[in-house]
């Protein structure tokens, strides 16, 4: 009976951790960082740390703003809002990222992303700015 009860108390805490993208409720979930609803769903933004628990944002900056004080080792999976797919979270880190006075942002970085370059290019084209990828907007935003 007891190795029954540690069975299943093993099998509990592995199966509860894992780490999934947690659904942004747009117009009632508020922002981690800034308080804000989040409303936009083109540029909304997750982090979920290592044991799996959401923190939302209403947009990008937010999130890069926040990421400043974490702790790296407890993050386990960063997601922003594919521009062009709205309301579809996509791995930070693979998106390509654009800063563009023609494509505003909720808090006023004009910054966007996407999970495909060719369509980023395209919106530079369109609306002007510059393109970033993940290592790059860090430093940008000055994020370790």
């Amino acid at each position: 009976m007891k190795n029954l009860l540690l069975f299943s108390a093993i099998a509990l805490v592995f199966f509860s951790c894992e780490i999934k993208p947690a659904k942004i409720n747009y117009g009632k979930d508020g922002c981690h960082f800034c308080s804000m609803t989040i409303v936009d769903n083109q540029h909304a933004a997750q982090i979920l740390n290592d044991k799996g628990k959401a923190f939302k944002y209403d947009a990008i900056e937010c999130m890069l703003n926040d990421l400043k004080k974490r702790n790296t080792a407890e993050i386990g999976m960063i997601l922003v809002n594919d521009y062009n797919n709205p309301g579809e979270l996509v791995v930070a880190e693979e998106a390509t990222y654009l800063i563009s006075q023609g494509i505003p942002s909720p808090m006023g970085a004009f910054l966007t992303a996407g999970k495909e370059e060719l369509q980023i290019t395209s919106l530079k084209e369109s609306k002007g700015g510059d393109i970033f990828t993940w290592t790059t907007i860090k430093e940008k935003f000055k994020v370790d």
